[in-house]
């Protein structure tokens, strides 16, 4: 099955978010039907914070070296595209395509001092030139564009949302991935209101993934939570290690 049909079944596509290699081997062992990069991660990974601190050519290598050791369906976070300059990302996403690479994220949001939303239709209009950049090639990418203003906490956010989903079908978007939101009333709003297969993140709030699906979701991304919880898990380790100054705690 392609990776754009795995986004229309009844049963939402549960992807794993990876960072590297190793994250990566362990999804494909656990039967996982696609991959998708998440750039918290692996800027953490790195050294960086999120949003962009990482160069291009820094993500190119993990990527390819994710391509080259495994086989599932990989979607890529490319944040904002790397650059602000259409062209200049159209020739990024031909580079992932020769990888391999089958979808990506684009934000409608940037970050500077702090995050902010870019307003709907200039983003829009951003998103045309990126396709008409990439010509034919752009069908063998599945686009899931995320918006951010239920990330970013605005007021109407599920208005904004909605009036940016049509906005962004209309330039060419093949998905809408809507971090943050978790109110079940919410995403049946969006899922009705909007014709693009709709990507919801790991949240704590977030309901069951069979609840999901009754709601109209077809994609559920996990963010970098799961990053985030091993790093938890070796400190947990790494303490007891210093605490009994035994190496056991490692294999209990």
């Amino acid at each position: 099955m392609k990776f754009p049909e795995l986004h229309l079944l009844e049963k939402p596509l549960l992807i794993c978010n990876v960072w590297d290699v190793a994250s990566a081997k362990v999804a494909e062992d656990l039967g996982f039907e696609a991959i998708a990069t998440s750039s918290g991660a692996i800027a953490s990974m790195l050294g960086y914070r999120d949003g962009e601190e990482m160069t291009f050519p820094e993500l190119y290598y993990v990527l390819k070296r994710i391509t080259d050791c495994v086989k599932l369906p990989l979607s890529v976070d490319m944040e904002a595209g790397y650059s602000r300059d259409p062209q200049q990302i159209a020739t990024y996403l031909h580079q992932l395509l020769n990888l391999g690479v089958v979808g990506i994220n684009l934000e409608d949001s940037l970050v500077e001092k702090e995050r902010y939303l870019l307003e709907g239709e200039q983003f829009a209009r951003h998103l045309e030139s990126i396709i008409a950049n990439m010509g034919e090639q752009a069908k063998s990418l599945f686009i899931n564009i995320r918006t951010d203003g239920f990330l970013l906490g605005h007021k109407d956010a599920l208005q904004k949302t909605i009036e940016r989903a049509h906005l962004y079908q209309a330039a060419g978007a093949d998905g809408l991935f809507v971090p943050c939101i978790q109110n079940e009333e919410d995403i049946r709003q969006i899922s009705q209101h909007s014709a693009l297969p709709l990507n919801v993140m790991c949240m704590p709030e977030l309901p069951s993934f069979r609840t999901l699906g009754d709601l109209g979701v077809k994609r559920i991304s996990m963010g970098n939570f799961v990053h985030t919880q091993m790093l938890k898990q070796i400190k947990i380790s790494l303490t007891k290690i210093k605490e009994y100054e035994t190496f056991t705690p490692l294999f209990q």
